[in-house]
């Protein structure tokens, strides 16, 4: 009896082996299957810049990108909204580049693009290269200078991808200049001005608040931080007369390592009950950036989406601006590539740039798009505006023409969907 047992269950485990056996082929077979890809257009000019997945990733799925018999993995990261790639479709090659989405063999996603935080200030890295660092606890001038110009939240140092700085802070010309930052100037709050943005007035600053959120993966990696628009002169619960979410995002680029980029998203509302004007003015909000000290006239140039240089881009309209100057040890150049979103106010946007022969003839440069330079613009009590820039950091030259395609594609992105869509 024991024994037509035993036979009975070793039939058992081979018929359940064999019928094992063809799951698992059958499930292979599923999980070797593919989505074709199409893109929404094709890229003006060879460059990297990110793209969107309109279709997702689920889990257990990757993508790739196949030329011939050559198959490629392309990470792919989510912003909790949308699923990003980058891929270097080269338009000059006329060979056939085909993307689809494979289950099996998910892609590790090791965080390439990392984000740190140290007692002092945020850090953005691209494989260990430091790219920029945010700066959130207080940061007081040289000894000798009032306190009162002393501030947060800011930018610096912005870095070249072979590490040259290309912000400046609190230079003696203007020490309420900080690296990379926006704080809006004339403003009226129940007829009275404040001036956030000249600290030596005394009348108001802008102040780091918190962190609202970090993140990191294989494309890209940043953190929100919540800042605030501080008016001295009002009561306690009247001084934090602009709220802003500032989110800042740098992207890996796989085969420009000569390059990156820097997305810069301001949200800000005023929390005052008849709200705030932003007055009519050639300096506030936006995005500014003082450069450099290496930069001066006769080492550095500039060069707007309409054509304009330093001598007539102040005052008028541009989709971007390109500002380049030597680097540090003499032998090349690096700069910076500002963008500005097309749902930007005031778009194509208003910029301040330096006469050049500011400063006492040095030429110094300064850089900002100011969406109030010929208009003012009126805060309602809780209603959210958006600001939207992107940076392309270089190293080397970058031509127009190749501004106009990263600028392109920062505002139409390509997007890829299946093919039976």
């Amino acid at each position: 009896m024991l024994k037509r047992l035993n036979k009975e269950v070793i039939k058992n485990r081979f018929f359940l082996g064999i019928f094992l056996s063809l799951l698992s082929i059958a499930c292979m077979d599923k999980k070797n299957t593919e989505t074709k890809l199409s893109l929404s257009k094709t890229p003006m000019f060879s460059i990297e810049s990110p793209m969107i997945l309109h279709e997702g990733l689920k889990e257990g799925q990757t993508l790739y990108r196949k030329k011939g018999k050559i198959e490629k993995e392309i990470p792919v990261q989510s912003d909790g909204e949308l699923f990003w790639f980058m891929s270097d479709f080269d338009v000059r090659d006329k060979s056939l580049t085909e993307l689809y989405i494979k289950t099996g063999n998910p892609f590790l996603n090791q965080n390439i693009v990392t984000f740190t935080k140290s007692e002092q200030e945020l850090h953005l890295k691209s494989e260990k290269t430091p790219l920029l660092s945010y700066r959130y606890k207080m940061n007081y001038p040289p000894p000798g200078v009032d306190s009162i110009y002393g501030k947060s939240a800011y930018v610096h140092p912005l870095l070249s991808p072979y590490g040259d700085t290309l912000t400046r802070i609190q230079p003696p010309d203007h020490y309420h200049h900080y690296g990379l930052w926006g704080p809006w100037t004339k403003t009226k709050i129940a007829g009275k001005g404040v001036d956030f943005w000249n600290l030596g007035s005394g009348l108001g600053t802008v102040i780091f608040k918190e962190v609202l959120s970090t993140y990191q993966g294989p494309l890209f990696a940043g953190f929100k931080v919540r800042q605030e628009h501080i008016d001295f002169r009002a009561s306690p619960q009247n001084r934090s007369a602009i709220v802003e979410d500032l989110d800042i995002k740098t992207w890996h680029l796989n085969n420009q390592k000569n390059r990156y980029i820097v997305d810069y998203i301001s949200k800000f509302s005023t929390p005052l009950e008849d709200g705030l004007l932003l007055e009519q003015y050639r300096y506030g909000g936006g995005l500014a950036m003082r450069f450099n000290e290496r930069w001066k006239a006769d080492n550095s140039k500039l060069l707007t989406s309409e054509g304009k240089d330093r001598l007539t881009a102040d005052g008028t309209k541009a989709r971007w601006c390109l500002i380049s100057g030597e680097s540090t040890d003499g032998k090349t150049t690096n700069g910076v590539l500002f963008l500005s979103h097309i749902e930007n106010k005031s778009h194509p946007e208003p910029m301040r740039v330096w006469p050049i022969d500011a400063n006492e003839g040095r030429g110094d440069m300064f850089f900002e798009f100011c969406p109030i330079r010929h208009q003012e613009w009126f805060l309602e009590k809780n209603k959210w505006n958006t600001l939207k820039y992107r940076l392309i950091v270089f190293e080397g030259t970058l031509t127009s023409e190749e501004a106009e395609a990263y600028w392109q594609s920062y505002v139409n992105p390509v997007t890829a969907k299946s093919v039976s869509d």
